[in-house]
């Protein structure tokens, strides 16, 4: 019995091994050939040839460090803008601190959008303090012209930047549609107009395309355009020069859009779970995982903002206790940070299901924005 074991394992990893060789030699051939060709050339052959590999391997370089470091990233960002300190809700005119002289003759102060600034502040995250990685030619490019997206490496950025895009864009839309104006029929503010328009360009666009074929403006130069838009807008607010409608409906809504984005995603992350449960050998595990990291991370921020936003409507419709469960539901769900991402079945023992825990998690958010809204549309 156990010779035959023996053999088998034998048999086994003589396999393994010709396969891993068969492998190394498929990549390595197309270099070895053109290292024999590139021997027997002249110099004026040479020297372009060799100042195009080294500009390559220098692209190279550069992108796998923009990739692999992660400028900015932090779980507990909300602290940083003291939103519990905030005493007036976004639009709110806030009074006079001088004397009652001077308070008379001073220009009228209102209340600045914590969700604005956290919007723009996450674009900024995404396109100035870190590269936007999904629109850099070597990531279009692919991997020997395989989609990076369907290998496991240097794609997780890529996914996480778009799942706080997605958020974001969410953001804008509502602030156009809803937050920016007292009723469907009221005008649009042009600030937040340009500022949806930007965001919802292409993610992956760089300076020439093929479809349509010429040069592009490239994707970060819109989001950055967007960010001055936010900013713009929260100027105007702060000086009572626009509206932030702050009432419950348009809460209500705000939460609502909020989670069905979670829901889909959910459903995605389930897709993906209980259909191609690999393992460790899932290329697109780390797509899901990351998208929906993504998307907790910003919503993490975007709601810790609202909650400031909408304090007078979150207090009066007895929801502060729901609000900060979801909240800290959120924080808990982002100190899950994995190495390496697997997509085991959800009964292993040996690889993890990291998708089905995230997605355990994206419900529980959810489940609870469901609760705020049902008790947001009481009456």
């Amino acid at each position: 019995m156990l010779d035959s074991i023996t053999a088998l394992w034998k048999r086994m990893t003589a396999a393994i091994g010709r396969w891993l060789g068969l492998v190394f030699v498929g990549i390595a051939w197309p270099f070895l050939a053109a290292h024999g060709w590139y021997r027997h050339r002249n110099w004026m052959i040479k020297l372009p040839v060799a100042a195009f590999v080294a500009l390559l391997a220098v692209l190279y370089i550069y992108f796998i460090w923009q990739t692999q470091v992660w400028s900015g990233f932090n779980t507990a960002y909300p602290d940083v803008y003291k939103f519990s300190e905030r005493k007036f809700s976004a639009g709110q005119e806030l009074p006079a601190t001088s004397g009652q002289q001077a308070a008379a003759t001073a220009p009228k102060a209102c209340q600045t959008s914590a969700v604005v600034d956290v919007a723009a502040d996450l674009t900024d995250f995404n396109v100035n303090q870190n590269a936007w990685i999904s629109s850099m030619l070597l990531y279009k490019l692919g991997f020997f012209g395989m989609s990076w997206d369907d290998t496991p490496f240097l794609d997780n950025k890529a996914s996480f930047q778009r799942g706080v895009n997605s958020v974001v864009r969410r953001t804008s839309a509502e602030l156009v549609d809803t937050i920016g104006r007292v009723r469907g029929t009221s005008g649009i503010n042009s600030d937040l107009q340009k500022a949806r328009g930007n965001l919802q360009f292409d993610e992956s666009s760089w300076y020439f395309g093929l479809h349509p074929f010429g040069p592009k403006t490239p994707s970060p130069s819109y989001y950055r355009a967007a960010i001055a838009n936010l900013r713009n807008f929260n100027a105007d607010l702060g000086s009572c020069k626009t509206i932030f409608d702050g009432r419950a409906d348009k809460l209500l809504q705000f939460v609502d859009h909020i989670a069905g984005d979670l829901g889909s995603t959910v459903n995605i992350l389930a897709d993906r779970s209980q259909n191609y449960s690999y393992g460790w050998f899932d290329t697109r595990a780390d797509d899901r995982f990351w998208f929906a990291y993504g998307q907790l991370y910003a919503s993490y921020g975007i709601l810790s903002a609202a909650g400031a936003d909408f304090q007078q409507v979150i207090a009066e419709r007895n929801a502060s206790v729901l609000w900060t469960d979801t909240l800290a539901m959120l924080r808990t769900a982002l100190r899950i940070q994995p190495f390496i991402i697997s997509n085991g079945s959800e009964d292993s023992s040996f690889m993890p299901s990291h998708l089905a825990t995230m997605g355990f998690h994206v419900l529980r958010v959810r489940s609870n924005l469901v609760e705020i809204r049902t008790v947001l549309g009481g009456r």
